[in-house]
């Protein structure tokens, strides 16, 4: 008996509905990206390895796919090395590329490949599917879209203040309200580290810090303790845990813990600057909260970060982040060229929008007439008549053989098709139409000026 068919975990298959309802998530988003002037490009969907690896941080590295060489792959590696079973060796020797892990390194890469061609500075939108072997769970899978936006070439810190009122346009087109823009500073992690004197494990204190939400404040000083970060130091960035007030609130108690530490005091500034622009500025639906514990584990990220959460009652991880990275093209060899984006999480949106039951009745662009089919005859007949309702933006179809009539309303009932149309020997002698209304019962005669009007 032949195995059932199934998907890798992480993966999932998507009906006619589902698309409907991710095409409008699509369009929302892509159209607020055109109303702020950035321009759509696209990468592949798998990159070269030296690509992507070693820009995400060790834990990223571990979660990119990669993709075996063609033909006799093991057939080149050293016998040593099979024999030790130093599988990270033996990856590199068999694996020359891998499937993108987002969309940010690709793009950085993409820049200073077509830097003779590009207009900086530049703003580009991206709406792509990713890859990551991470553990599937509620809003986490192995492969998803993002939906990014980037500038590079400006350091310009509007360019932070137009991306949180982009996210605020987004969601407010997308009637989701009250979710919140946290947002933080690189260089105030920075300033903390410095403080604490832990500069030299940087790395380690965000990428723990950044794990608040999951873990647990207990959990996040037990990872610094293992890391190697002294419990003096924990003890200083205790107030980390509990930050109160609003933004200028939190940025003067900030000012006090900082106050010895220059590249902490330029990352206040910064987010000063921000802050007291979108305050003049209004946001619409979006609240703009400042986050002391927000790290964000990528390593490419040198100034602001941001996060969006969920409306509070929805249990769900963030739906955006983004931030600012100095100089990530530098890595593929353009020097200070630097940049900011932010990314939306498709897949998170979609189920907060599904559970807020927030996605317009009309999302779905379902068949709205369907014509009986009763020989070749009149579905001939029938296909001219459904050509002009084509041109006329009704969507409609002629059943595809001349089943029994109970067959045929049946499946108009299961595709929930509004309306039925039957055209037998008599209407085409009298070129009129019966129309059918499907959900009243209803029936009528008309002409083919009065069918189009009426459907």
């Amino acid at each position: 008996m032949a195995q059932k068919p199934s998907v890798p975990k992480g993966t999932r298959d998507f009906n006619p509905t589902q698309v409907a309802k991710r095409n409008y998530i699509f369009d929302v988003i892509k159209s607020q990206f055109k109303k702020f002037g950035f321009q759509p490009i696209e990468t592949p969907s798998f990159e070269n390895s030296a690509t992507l690896m070693g820009k995400y941080g060790e834990e990223g590295d571990r979660l990119i796919f990669k993709i075996l060489n063609s033909g006799d792959y093991l057939k080149k590696v050293d016998e040593t090395l099979l024999q030790n079973k130093n599988s990270l060796k033996v990856t590199a020797s068999i694996s020359e590329k891998a499937l993108r892990y987002d969309l940010t390194v690709p793009f950085a890469r993409y820049v200073v490949q077509h830097q003779n061609e590009i207009e900086f500075p530049f703003k580009r939108y991206q709406i792509q599917p990713v890859w990551r072997a991470d553990r599937p769970q509620k809003g986490r899978f192995r492969e998803f879209y993002q939906c990014d936006a980037d500038v590079v070439g400006s350091d310009s810190l509007w360019q932070e203040v137009e991306f949180v009122q982009l996210y605020d346009a987004v969601f407010t087109a997308l009637k989701l309200e009250d979710v919140t823009i946290k947002i933080n500073n690189r260089k105030i992690l920075s300033g903390i580290a410095e403080v604490i004197g832990a500069s030299d494990k940087l790395i380690d204190f965000t990428v723990a810090l950044d794990k608040l939400d999951k873990i647990g404040e207990e959990g996040v000083k037990n990872e610094m303790l293992q890391k190697g970060i002294s419990e003096n130091a924990i003890e200083i960035v205790q107030p980390l845990f509990s930050f109160t007030g609003d933004f200028n609130a939190k940025i003067e108690q900030l000012k006090e813990m900082l106050t010895t530490s220059e590249i902490g005091m330029q990352g206040i500034d910064e987010l000063q600057f921000i802050g007291n622009a979108i305050s003049e500025l209004g946001l619409t639906t979006a609240t703009l909260d400042l986050d002391v514990t927000l790290a964000r584990g990528l390593n490419y990220y040198t100034g602001a970060i941001f996060e969006v959460s969920a409306p509070e009652g929805v249990q769900m991880g963030s739906i955006g982040g983004g931030g600012r990275y100095a100089d990530l093209t530098s890595i593929f060899g353009l020097k200070n060229v630097s940049g900011v984006g932010i990314s939306f999480g498709l897949d998170r949106i979609y189920l907060v929008l599904e559970e807020l039951n927030l996605f317009p009745e009309t999302v779905e662009d379902t068949v709205q007439v369907l014509f009986i089919n009763f020989g070749d005859t009149e579905a001939l007949y029938c296909l001219q008549v459904i050509k002009q309702l084509r041109n006329n933006d009704v969507i409609a179809e002629l059943y595809p053989s001349a089943a029994k009539m109970k067959k045929q309303m049946n499946h108009a009932n299961k595709r929930e098709i509004p309306f039925v149309v039957l055209v037998g020997s008599d209407e085409i002698e009298n070129e009129v139409f019966t129309l059918k209304n499907m959900k009243e019962g209803t029936q009528e005669k008309l002409s083919l000026k009065e069918l189009i009007s009426k459907i």
